[in-house]
């Protein structure tokens, strides 16, 4: 059972109603900064969360009910609804992922032996979580810990190969990339696949590495986003957007429409595409769903950074 701090004293509710419990330990109230300021949690039905300004909104998919977080950023809802994970920073830079659970208000810290990881994605089954880690060698790894805050691991925690933006290709596979390969690991840390990134997609689109790779459910697509475009007004950065490839024909479509900036993508485990993108002149982002069929809807009018819930 995970351990959440015990619901809030009804000294901590009289100034602030705080998804942080009061703790007198210094170095944890650095970081415990994510207040909860709008509540709505009957039935729970959370399908969707998000970031706006500096704020986390969790929310329904018709977003008739909200909650909302200050201080955090990283949303991840997990795919029942039920529980948000997000990142928290210090003011010595120092980050850590914590789990709300959005029935009780009650919330952890993840058991991480580190003091700089963050960007929590859930597996589908909701009972595991998966997060960037930057290990005593400097290198950027996955961390896999259980939902219920044991039996965190390392993913090929010995090599130099440095790997961002998480996904889960199914309950127990991890795919993630070092700018130059895809690779894919099994639970107990190995490195099972190798992919090399030109060869998948080619040369005219540029990664970085936060730009994320989604395999589809039956594993024979998957979706990027990534820079081939005009350069945003003002930048000298490329427009980025999504794409699917289909890896038997290498072929690639276009999943965002032209003229919007994509700054972020997740794809959920039932093939439902959520990005976040901007118009010209890119002053505020929205966020849009997208299904297979290239049926696009816009969800939310202002926010970046989506995540969502199976339905």
């Amino acid at each position: 059972m995970m351990m959440f701090n015990k619901p809030f004293a009804s000294a901590c509710i009289a100034i602030s109603l705080f998804l942080i419990a009061c703790n007198s330990n210094n170095s944890e109230n650095d970081a415990n900064k994510a207040v909860l300021d709008t509540i709505s949690l009957s039935n729970k039905n959370f399908a969707l969360a998000y970031q706006d300004g500096d704020k986390i909104v969790a929310t329904s998919i018709d977003t008739m009910k909200q909650i909302s977080f200050g201080g955090a950023t990283d949303p991840a809802i997990s795919p029942d609804g039920n529980k948000l994970a997000y990142t928290l920073s210090d003011s010595v830079g120092n980050r850590s992922v914590w789990i709300a659970d959005l029935e009780n208000k009650s919330q952890g810290k993840l058991q991480v032996n580190n003091n700089n990881y963050y960007g929590a994605v859930w597996s589908a089954d909701a009972g595991k979580i998966a997060i960037n880690v930057f290990n005593k060698n400097s290198v950027w790894k996955i961390g896999v810990i259980k939902a219920d805050n044991s039996g965190y691991i390392m993913l090929d925690s010995a090599s130099k190969i440095n790997a961002f933006s998480p996904a889960w290709k199914n309950d127990h596979e991890i795919i993630a990339h070092d700018l130059e390969n895809l690779y894919t690991f099994d639970l107990s840390g190995k490195i099972i696949g190798t992919e090399p990134i030109k060869a998948l997609i080619g040369t005219v689109y540029n990664i970085s590495s936060s730009n994320g790779f989604f395999y589809t459910k039956d594993g024979k697509k998957i979706f990027f986003n990534a820079a081939n475009g005009p350069l945003i007004e003002g930048t000298h950065d490329e427009a980025e957007a999504v794409y699917l490839l289909d890896v038997a024909s290498k072929k690639i479509t276009q999943i965002s429409p032209k003229g919007i900036h994509v700054s972020f993508l997740f794809v959920t485990a039932d093939d439902r595409i959520f990005y976040s993108g901007a118009e010209k002149p890119y002053k505020q982002s929205k966020i849009y769903v997208a299904d297979l069929s290239g049926n696009i809807k816009t969800v939310v009018d202002k926010g970046t950074y989506p995540t969502a819930a199976l339905k």
